[in-house]
């Protein structure tokens, strides 16, 4: 890669971006805590080796020490889905890294434009929204702030190609495309479900096998995590279920907790 590339972050966003960029060349990942480096650390190898490329683990410098990111020249924050989280970690990233270092965030709901001003360096900032897993799937949404650079724009769409995504750059708008026409979508299907008394699996294989989806709609909530959808839900303004709601309140967060609208091993 020509840019040097680090990562803000240590959840599944982080590693799927850190192992797909270590297949072309060196990255460091930033994580917060001992605890949560080694994590990161397994993730990425585990990812790699499913890339069919484990020695690509070995360019991953996974550090919990913020000078690991001087000399870095492009930067992506990946923490949780949280405006006040992200502003504060987006502030730190750019006080710490050089001045000439383009930011980036992974959101995948909230708004460029504040998140931008938040980071210090409004000129130098974009959304870099990847999608789950981010090592298979192939899109990416670029989202320019108003005062981002001509550079910045061609060395994000640069950074896009040489990661094999496909880039298209999308409106500033909260979902932004993806997010803003599928969450409404997912959303009806729990209402649909739930007046109807139906079972999960049974919607799930009617969308499947009628529409051609890949993934059913229940399955697809807990596979992105019902706290991140509801999430996602009220910053497009969508109606979140009292169902899904419920299953938040209660921990059932779906996959990554063990249990969601299903129940996993």
């Amino acid at each position: 890669m020509q840019e040097r590339l680090a990562i803000a972050g240590a959840g599944t966003i982080a590693c799927g971006l850190a192992a797909t960029a270590a297949v072309h060349g060196d990255v460091v990942l930033w994580a917060r805590s001992d605890a949560s480096a080694q994590r990161a650390q397994a993730s990425v190898a585990k990812l790699c080796e499913k890339l069919g490329s484990p020695d690509a683990a070995e360019r991953v410098t996974v550090s919990t020490d913020q000078a690991a990111l001087h000399g870095e020249t492009f930067i992506v924050e990946a923490v949780v889905e949280d405006p006040d989280h992200k502003a504060a970690v987006l502030s730190e990233l750019g006080a710490a890294s050089d001045p000439e270092a383009i930011l980036a965030t992974t959101t995948s709901s909230l708004s460029i434009s504040e998140l931008a001003t938040a980071s210090g360096r409004p000129e130098r900032f974009l959304g870099l929204h990847v999608f789950n897993p981010v090592t298979r799937m192939a899109l990416v949404e670029l989202v320019f702030p108003a005062s981002a650079t001509e550079e910045v724009r061609e060395r994000a769409r640069a950074l896009c190609a040489q990661l094999g995504k496909t880039a298209i750059e999308v409106p500033d708008t909260p979902g932004f495309v993806v997010n803003r026409l599928l969450f409404p979508y997912l959303f009806d299907a729990v209402s649909f479900m739930t007046e109807n008394d139906m079972p999960a699996a049974d919607v799930d294989m009617c969308m499947t096998l009628g529409a051609g989806v890949p993934m059913g709609p229940i399955a697809l909530l807990d596979f992105v995590g019902l706290d991140v959808a509801q999430a996602i839900g009220e910053t497009i303004g969508a109606d979140v279920p009292s169902r899904l709601r419920d299953l938040v309140a209660a921990g059932a967060l779906g996959r990554k907790a063990g249990r969601g609208f299903y129940e996993y091993d």
